[in-house]
């Protein structure tokens, strides 16, 4: 990973940050009442696994994570004001899915600089 840009290592970081946030989440801190919790976890943390797929090039699985972010994204900022008890664990959530994004944007502009 010492090879890798720094910000591809940061993405990388966020990327498991917010595969461990789903299960913890979803899985121990906030369980779901009415949805059996492993199919929870499977739309939750299912698609966070699909871009390992691609992770022989660091960049193009950042790509793909970083897009499914915003749908991490959204749903951080839906919880966190639909249900205050759950407030933090979205607001960590944003702060990851824009972590991401902004890990693409910094590769991009230093990808062009070179």
């Amino acid at each position: 990973m010492s090879t890798l840009p720094r910000e591809q290592q940061l993405g990388l970081l966020a990327w498991a940050g917010l595969s461990v946030l789903q299960l913890a989440w979803h899985g121990w801190l906030f369980p779901p009442q009415v949805i059996p919790v492993w199919l929870v976890l499977a739309i939750t943390v299912i698609p966070l696994l699909l871009p390992l797929l691609a992770i022989r090039d660091a960049r193009r699985a950042l790509l793909w994570v970083g897009i499914l972010s915003l749908f991490y994204f959204s749903h951080g900022v839906a919880e966190s004001w639909s249900s205050p008890g759950q407030r933090w664990p979205a607001l960590v959530e944003v702060v990851l899915s824009l972590l991401l994004i902004a890990t693409l944007g910094a590769g991009v502009k230093r990808r062009q600089r070179d």
